[in-house]
């Protein structure tokens, strides 16, 4: 991607020349070619002198870095200037706790008026939100097709759901199973208790939630139980399962394992975990990416090419003073900021590709299973409504969202090696 992004400019001048004046050639080496203007190769450069004058505690540098990204930042510019914003953002709060002295002038930040504030959705709202670009939907409608298809002639079925989308995916299963030809089955969602603080955060308790989709079920005539599984992190206790020998088990992981990694181990003993349950499916989704690298100049890398997605996708349909844009990208930021700016317990989020998860699914006893074509043409449906650059390809068995030809999103689904037999 860094090809393309090297082709949009932010057309701000470097106009004070005397910062090529500084002692540090590596600065001016970075600034070299970028005179007149910006583009996205210039910034990630720039961004990079600054965590490495970060990491080696030169403040002097990190200042003079962050003074020329400051020309650039802007919450209302491009893609690449809001972007930069962020990266800022996230570069200032790490240098107020790794270097050992404060930055000698204090900076005017242009991105000060960017919305830093956790916010809190209604569900309406957070509908609006997940509709706003397919980045939930592509995953919600893959999963429930494969679901469907999974669980056909199963009476009873129960559904482990590990997602921080507060069961948006639901309804439109529930209704679709509402018309099987054979009746619906009964259905038993359980969620845990435990949710990471990460957007998109709702004004309703989980209760209320389940309270929600009951009704939506009963007004569709399928018997339906919510449960909350009590638990104090990201992992799975299966004697709190409170599983049935008759029922056909699900387990639904969606944006979930990038917040297990703090442990090297965790990941792992939660894959092994839901293999020991014998699910008759799996799916996981997530974004398609690695962040989870201990160098700080690695995370920077992948995260400015790949974030650089969800911003230009919304350049294309809103405009820049746009709330709702405004809002969506404060919550993507909110993450740079923690992949960026915090290492350690701190760092909450440690994304992994999807050759890697499958990796380690696969190490753990799960077989990968291919999407049917109904499911390929549903997704194909669902991305002709939405702006033209976005497409889907499959890599083997995997499904992948794509921006402008590039990996956002994917979904896999794995069976147990025992049911393969």
């Amino acid at each position: 991607m860094r090809a393309e992004l090297k082709g949009k400019t932010s057309s701000i001048s470097v106009h004070n020349s005397t910062i090529l004046n500084t002692p540090h050639t590596s600065l001016s080496g970075a600034l070299k070619g970028c005179l007149g203007s910006l583009d996205g190769g210039c910034i990630e450069k720039l961004l990079l002198h600054c965590a490495g004058a970060l990491e080696s505690h030169d403040v002097t540098l990190a200042q003079q870095v962050m003074w020329v990204l400051n020309n650039v930042a802007s919450p209302v510019g491009d893609p690449n200037q809001r972007l930069t914003c962020w990266f800022l953002r996230a570069l200032i709060s790490r240098a107020s706790r790794v270097c050992p002295t404060p930055t000698p002038t204090p900076m005017n930040f242009n991105g000060r008026s960017a919305r830093i504030d956790t916010r809190l959705m209604s569900v309406t709202e957070l509908a609006r939100y997940v509709d706003l670009i397919p980045w939930y939907r592509f995953g919600f409608c893959a999963a429930n097709i494969a679901i469907y298809k999974a669980i056909q002639r199963c009476p009873k079925v129960h559904i482990l759901d590990f997602s921080i989308s507060h069961c948006m995916q639901w309804p439109t299963l529930i209704d679709a199973l509402s018309k099987r030809p054979q009746g619906p089955p009964s259905l038993r969602i359980s969620v845990p208790s435990f949710r990471p603080s990460v957007p998109p955060l709702l004004n309703i308790s989980t209760q209320q939630i389940g309270l929600c989709l009951s009704k939506f079920a009963n007004s569709k005539n399928i018997p339906f139980q919510f449960n909350v599984i009590d638990n104090h992190n990201t992992s799975i206790d299966p004697s709190s399962l409170s599983l049935e020998e008759d029922e056909a088990l699900v387990i639904n992981c969606q944006h979930w394992l990038r917040y297990m990694l703090n442990d090297e181990e965790e990941e792992d003993d939660f894959i092994n975990a839901t293999k020991s349950l014998n699910p008759r499916i799996m799916v996981v989704v997530d974004e398609d990416s690695d962040m989870s690298d201990s160098s700080l100049a690695s995370r920077i890398t992948t995260c400015f090419n790949y974030f650089w997605i969800p911003f230009d996708a919304l350049e294309t349909f809103l405009p820049k003073d746009s709330a709702q844009r405004l809002e969506y990208e404060a919550d993507i930021g909110q993450r740079i900021q923690n992949i960026i700016g915090f290492e350690g317990q701190q760092r909450v989020e440690r994304l992994e590709s999807c050759v890697k998860v499958s990796e380690r699914m696969r190490n753990g006893g799960y077989l990968n299973v291919p999407f049917c074509d109904d499911v390929e043409a549903e997704l194909k449906a669902l991305l002709a409504e939405q702006a033209s650059g976005w497409g889907m390809k499959r890599e083997e068995d995997t499904l992948v969202l794509t921006w402008k030809g590039h990996n956002s999103v994917f979904v896999t689904a794995w069976v147990t090696d025992e049911l393969a037999r």
